[in-house]
Parts: structure tokens; C-alpha cells; sequence
């Protein structure tokens, strides 16, 4: 009975995550997929972590919205192919019950969407060269974008405690602030070379870096 009401409440939660723009009907309803998976594998609670990512990514994307929009960097509305490679290894890691690999990945993607959203507020420099570029350029850091990545995934290891996904605060917080850092400038470094010469693009680019921040994750874990 309680799994069926968090079946219902993962199809509301799809539903109004279209209703709000963040979303094509194609995303939101691979959204809720992969919300069902999470919540009969592990539960409401890591479901939860991966709805806080949505929220704030959400949150940052709408932040000076009008500003980016007058640059040319207002994201179009994100797809089905946005879901897979941010979602994809943290709904692997859940099933398999690897709340390390799951920290590691969702604060990767946490960072990188705060980092980048904020990021164009600054003039960023390139991650292989240390040029100054464009706001929006593959491959650029700034040290706004990277403050509010680190934002981001400490945001990550603090819920995951508390909603206990991990067991330990401090080892929580290690996990993302290391794993989400680690697979922001991984991102960004991917983004600065095979992106820009077009052999990624930036969904190969984000599943690439959250598999990355899984894997230092779980090598975090290991070492304790």
C-alpha cells in the first residue's frame, strides 16, 4: 500500500514537473521512470536527493533569467536526452543500493548545472588554457561558477544525510564535496576538448562526468 502511494505520488511529482516548463512531456515522463525505479529500489528518500537536484537546477536556471537571455544563454526547455545522461548512473547506483556512487553522481550534476548557470555571470576563463572566453563557452570555469557548484553539492551531501541516504554527516559531505568538484571540472575539462573539437556533445559530456563522480565516490568509500 505505501509503495503504491509513492507510485502516485512519483506520477504527480512527473506531472508537475511538465506543468513548470523544466521539462518536455518526453523528459517528464522519463523523470517519473526513473523515479518509480528509485522508489522501489531504495525508497522516497533517495528519491527525494534527485528531486532536490531537479529543484535547484530548476532554481538556478530561472535565476537573472532575463540577463541570460539578453547574452543568448537562456536554456532551451530540457529533453528526454537531458534526463538520460544526468539520471541515468545515479538510478544504476540506486538499484544497487551504492549511496556513495549515488552522492558522487547527483553532486556532479549539481554542480555543474549551478556552476554553469551561475557561472555566465562572470567572466569565466578556459579550464586547458586559462584564456578568457565567452560566458556560455565549452570548457570555461569562473570563480562564481565554482563556488555555486560547491554550494550545490554540499547541498547534496547535507540532504543525503538527513534523509538518510548516508550514514555519516562528515563522510557525506566529503563524498560530495569531493566526487561533485571532481566531475564539475571533469566536465568542464571534457567540455574544453573533445567537446569543442565535436567528438561529444554535452549530454555525452554529462554522463560522462557523473559516471566520473560516481566512481570517486565509491573510491572515497573504499578508502575509509
Amino acid at each position: 500500500m505505501i509503495q503504491l502511494i509513492f507510485l502516485i505520488i512519483c506520477v504527480i511529482l512527473g506531472i508537475l514537473v511538465y506543468l513548470s516548463g523544466a521539462l518536455d512531456l518526453l523528459g517528464s515522463s522519463f523523470v517519473t521512470i526513473i523515479g518509480i525505479f528509485i522508489v522501489i529500489a531504495r525508497g522516497f528518500n533517495w528519491l527525494t536527493i534527485l528531486l532536490l537536484f531537479l529543484i535547484l537546477g530548476s532554481a538556478f536556471t530561472s535565476f537573472k533569467k532575463d540577463y541570460k537571455k539578453r547574452i543568448g544563454l537562456v536554456h532551451e526547455q530540457r529533453t528526454i536526452k537531458n534526463v538520460i545522461s544526468n539520471g541515468i548512473v545515479p538510478v544504476v547506483m540506486a538499484i544497487f543500493g551504492n549511496y556513495a556512487g549515488f552522492i558522487g553522481a547527483i553532486s556532479t550534476a549539481t554542480a555543474d548545472t549551478l556552476a554553469s548557470e551561475i557561472g555566465v555571470l562572470s567572466e569565466p576563463i578556459l579550464i586547458t588554457s586559462q584564456e578568457h572566453v565567452q560566458p556560455g563557452t565549452d570548457g570555461g570555469i569562473s570563480v562564481l561558477g565554482t563556488v555555486a557548484g560547491l554550494i550545490g553539492a554540499l547541498i547534496i551531501g547535507v540532504s543525503a544525510y538527513l534523509l538518510n541516504v548516508s550514514p555519516d554527516i562528515t563522510h557525506s559531505i566529503c563524498i560530495a564535496a569531493i566526487s561533485g568538484m571532481i566531475g564539475c571540472f571533469a566536465d568542464s575539462l571534457l567540455g574544453a576538448t573533445l567537446e569543442r573539437n565535436g567528438l561529444f556533445n554535452n549530454e555525452h559530456v554529462n554522463l560522462t562526468a557523473t559516471i566520473i563522480g560516481a566512481l570517486v565516490g565509491i573510491i572515497i568509500t573504499i578508502g575509509v
